[in-house]
């Protein structure tokens, strides 16, 4: 017997907006019967689990022991810039001058995540990240 991953669970504040966020970054759609003042709501990722996030009273205080790694269709640095457009903050640069690593941002409840290189960035440099 296995256990298939059903979703990523995000505490947060704000539902619904977080929702939205990660719906732009993913271009993923949100569940049908969300909407604002939803205190769960779901990002609908294709081919995989469901980011599901869920309002609670506590206030994000430390850094996440789990986070998303996001491998951009553009390059990774296009991909930065638009996601700091869309509200994200840049809180970790670890790209380096060879083309090579990744950049911590963190959305605007501050989960930190990551971007890293595009097939397209790799395919000059092929060493991971």
């Amino acid at each position: 017997m296995i256990s298939m991953v059903q979703n990523v669970a995000v505490d947060c504040a704000d539902a619904y907006g977080l929702a939205r966020f990660w719906s732009e970054v993913t271009g993923a759609p949100l569940d049908p019967d969300d909407a604002p003042g939803a205190r769960e709501t779901q990002v609908l990722l294709p081919g995989g689990p469901v980011l599901y996030f869920n309002e609670v009273p506590e206030p994000k205080t430390v850094k996440n022991r789990i986070h998303l790694c996001l491998r951009p269709s553009s390059t990774r640095d296009a991909e930065i810039e638009r996601l700091l457009a869309l509200g994200a903050t840049l809180t970790g640069d670890h790209r380096n001058a060879d083309g090579t690593g990744w950049a911590v941002l963190s959305d605007p409840e501050g989960n930190e995540f990551c971007v890293l290189r595009s097939d397209s960035d790799r395919a000059g440099h092929p060493a991971r990240g």
